[in-house]
């Protein structure tokens, strides 16, 4: 039996419902780095992938917290800190009732490999809570963040674990978790990323997810010698940050983003989406997208209950390239054999693993150029270590300097994936080039430092 088979048929047996996302990250990434694995005896004497697929400590906490009417809630929070050989724990702080140990396992797992991808002394971490901010006071969610803190300041530092935010944590939850982790250890330290710039963020930082997407996938379709993204159909799904920003920089490129979505349907406007309407929908009134054609009477709503079994709207419309940006595993192998026949040249990721296992084995099949999240969306975690850097020399950059130190960032990602790949004889695949990339700068820290 081969590393490869032992390694997955380990898997299958330890497998549960809770984790089946984490061993879905795991069982792509230990398959692309076969030829890795094969062809070193190293990786294999030191038990690498043992190591790394365990993370270092979880950790879990009770939260308890008075609403506002005095009743006192109960949740769970977590922090994974997956491994730190290449520097501090890093990783963003996620708060959603969907929010469990397998899924911040997940998410971690796939940070390692990320934060390796940019070159920046960083290692893998995740947490959050089952905490829900939608429908809670700015009251409660300020009292909410101070009793997280209060627990998670034990385990966190700016040489230590640098948490940042992710879904449900935007500059508000970063501000309330700063000034109570300042209340409570009297230090004014570097531990938090996505703060408001007022404190010690970065300037960019909320852009820097989905603009290093759209500078990722320009490298990779010019690398492939394929058309720019300059005057074509684009669709992207999501109205979060990541989505509303992988738009907002479509458009300054000269793209057509055509469509986002939310939970309840999807916008398409065949002339080029609102961006400042959507930034008014769903950043400031934080409502349904359906409001959007109540001013663009000629755009289509579509809502979920309409879309097809097993189909999702947004890739069911003709594009040039597609941008998932919504939530893991949201596009399905039908998403992907519609998106062919509607024209997809080039497909990359905003959302941490959008698509399922059958959805890249599509796209790769039918030689369409596929980003995978770790190397497409590492833009955020780079510009939160450039905000770690700036707090730790008391400097501000400029938005111009932050914005070329990202796009250089996206596009020597890019040329990591391709040489990986090309040095593995698997010319043209991104996930493996990306996979083997990032597990080999770990790996090799790993055995460096011993056991």
């Amino acid at each position: 039996m081969s590393i490869v088979q032992n390694d997955i048929k380990k898997l299958e047996t330890s497998n549960c419902d809770q984790d089946k996302v984490f061993y879905q990250a795991m069982e792509e990434v230990i398959y692309s780095i076969s030829p890795l694995l094969e062809s070193d005896e190293k990786y294999k004497k030191y038990a690498v992938l043992e190591r790394l697929v365990v993370p270092d400590r979880v950790i879990k906490f009770k939260v308890t917290w008075l609403d506002d009417n005095n009743n006192i809630q109960v949740n769970t929070g977590y922090r994974v800190q997956f491994n730190n050989a290449l520097g501090p724990y890093k990783g963003g702080l996620r708060f959603h009732p969907s929010v469990n140990e397998g899924i911040l396992k997940f998410l971690g797992f796939e940070q390692i490999l990320k934060n390796a991808l940019t070159g920046l002394p960083i290692g893998g971490a995740k947490g959050g809570s089952d905490f829900d901010p939608k429908g809670k006071s700015d009251f409660e969610i300020m009292k909410f963040c101070s009793a997280f803190m209060t627990e998670l300041h034990k385990y966190i530092g700016p040489r230590i674990d640098v948490p940042a935010g992710d879904i449900g944590v935007g500059s508000r939850e970063i501000g309330y978790l700063f000034g109570e982790y300042k209340k409570i250890t009297s230090s004014y330290d570097g531990v938090l990323t996505g703060k408001p710039y007022m404190f010690g963020g970065s300037l960019m930082r909320p852009e820097a997810t989905g603009y290093g997407v759209v500078y990722f996938t320009q490298t990779m379709l010019d690398m492939e010698n394929k058309e720019s993204l300059v005057g074509k159909i684009c669709t992207v799904s999501g109205a979060g940050n990541v989505a509303l920003h992988v738009i907002e920089k479509l458009l300054h490129i000269g793209a057509i983003p055509v469509s986002c979505s939310d939970s309840q349907g999807t916008i398409y406007d065949s002339r080029g989406v609102d961006l400042e309407l959507l930034k008014e929908l769903k950043l400031e009134k934080r409502v349904s997208l359906e409001r959007y054609i109540e001013v663009h009477t000629e755009a289509k709503y579509i809502p979920v209950s309409d879309y097809n079994q097993g189909e999702h709207a947004v890739w069911n419309i003709q594009c040039y390239a597609a941008f998932p940006c919504a939530t893991q595993n949201e596009l399905t192998e039908l998403d992907a054999l519609n998106l062919i026949a509607n024209g997809c040249t080039c497909v990359s990721e905003g959302a941490n693993m959008p698509s399922t296992p059958e959805a890249i084995d599509v796209f790769l099949n039918h030689q369409v150029c596929f980003a995978p999240a770790k190397a497409a969306n590492a833009g955020g975690v780079a510009v939160s270590e450039f905000e770690m850097s700036q707090n730790a020399s008391m400097q501000r950059w400029s938005f111009e300097k932050v914005d070329s130190k990202l796009k250089n960032i996206m596009q020597q990602i890019c040329k990591r994936v391709v040489l990986a790949a090309r040095d593995y004889g698997v010319e043209g695949n991104y996930v493996d080039g990306a996979n083997i990339a990032g597990f080999k700068k770990v790996a090799d820290a790993m055995i460096a430092e011993g056991i």
